[in-house]
């Protein structure tokens, strides 16, 4: 049974997650608190398993909270944000403090029409209560691009011979951490473009790689339909929108669309690595990092099917939730398995 502490200002509020999460057998909601200092409170008392917090709260606001709540214990924490660009901002900074996961209001502080996303808050609350947090400090520093002499690799991949490179990523719950500490270490001399599927929903893959910008050598940004995609740089797929990628006079194109599909993932893994298998001319070097689920192991399988290629998987050591990258090992797909620290330098070794 997992354990719940549900912070929010609203009574009403409050009761309707609460209601949410008591509908699954497998959570009980341990207690309830109106805002920061008495969550902290409640949390020494209660002990639960995992924390839905509020970011906008009275006397001590969500992102104050959650700072005071890594620094002393490893606690996962999911995130109840509105739908406002800084809402969107402050939301990309928890998942960076530490928090695991985040839900959206649909329609602001006070939703009555939070049932919208019942379903995701209880499966979040559920993928929380098996992750794993590291209380690790507020930022990560800026670090160093990691040049390709000082990565190692014990990969059994035999390179394809293709004349030019592509890097597809997919990751989902703890992956804006974990792109955190893949990105930053790329050099702005990387001779291939890269393509980002982070399971978010619309309205927060902005602040995602505007943050991720910030902090990096390359050029981080949100996809844009029919854009030319340029080495050395990244595309995040929009959230609410899946990503693709064709070849046009010999350029490689960015398409986006709201078509649904066999995955319930939007932007789906599965969705961006089908279109990239059939491209030719290319060697794709595919990366499947932290995250519930197996979104990206048929998109994989589709890739080697059409053209050898580097699967590098994110080991379980570092992955907050060992999903998507356990599907692709125990499927025999993984040339690498890797710590996220050493993801970079992976990619550095396979990229000419």
């Amino acid at each position: 049974m997992i354990r719940v502490l549900v912070v929010d200002d609203s009574a009403f509020m409050r009761n309707m997650i609460t209601e949410f999460l008591t509908s699954n057998q497998q959570i009980a909601v341990a207690g309830t608190a109106r805002n920061g200092e008495e969550a902290l409170q409640k949390i020494e008392e209660l002990r639960p398993d995992v924390v839905t917090l509020d970011i906008e709260m009275p006397v001590m606001d969500g992102k104050e909270t959650l700072k005071n709540i890594m620094a002393k214990r490893s606690l996962p924490v999911i995130m109840v944000s509105s739908l406002t660009q800084r809402g969107a901002d402050i939301t990309i900074e928890c998942l960076e403090i530490g928090a695991v996961d985040f839900v959206g209001k649909p329609s602001g502080s006070i939703s009555f029409d939070l049932y919208k996303v019942r379903e995701e808050l209880i499966e979040k609350v559920l993928a929380a209560g098996r992750a794993k947090v590291n209380p690790a400090s507020a930022r990560l520093p800026k670090q160093a691009p990691l040049q390709t002499s000082a990565a190692k690799s014990g990969g059994r991949f035999i390179p394809s011979g293709a004349s030019k490179q592509l890097v597809c990523i997919g990751t989902s719950t703890g992956g804006p951490k974990a792109l955190q500490r893949v990105l930053p270490k790329l050099p702005r001399t990387l001779k291939a473009p890269v393509f980002v599927v982070q399971h978010m929903p619309a309205g927060f893959t902005a602040s995602l790689a505007n943050r991720l910008n910030h902090l990096s050598e390359v050029t981080v940004k949100e996809a844009e339909h029919g854009e030319r995609a340029k080495a050395g740089w990244v595309y995040i797929a929009p959230g609410g929108k899946n990503m693709t990628v064709h070849l046009a006079n010999g350029e490689l194109v960015i398409s986006l669309d709201d078509r649904d599909t066999g995955s319930r993932h939007k932007p789906s893994v599965d969705y961006l690595f089908n279109s990239l298998a059939t491209l030719t001319g290319f060697e794709k070097i595919a990366v499947i990092m932290t995250g519930m689920g197996s979104d990206g192991t048929e998109g994989v399988k589709n890739l080697l099917r059409h053209s050898r290629g580097p699967v590098i998987a994110e080991s379980e050591e570092s992955c907050v939730v060992f999903g998507m990258p356990k599907a692709v090992i125990n499927n025999g797909l993984a040339d690498d398995v890797k710590h996220v620290d050493e993801i970079a330098a992976a990619i550095m070794t396979y990229t000419k």
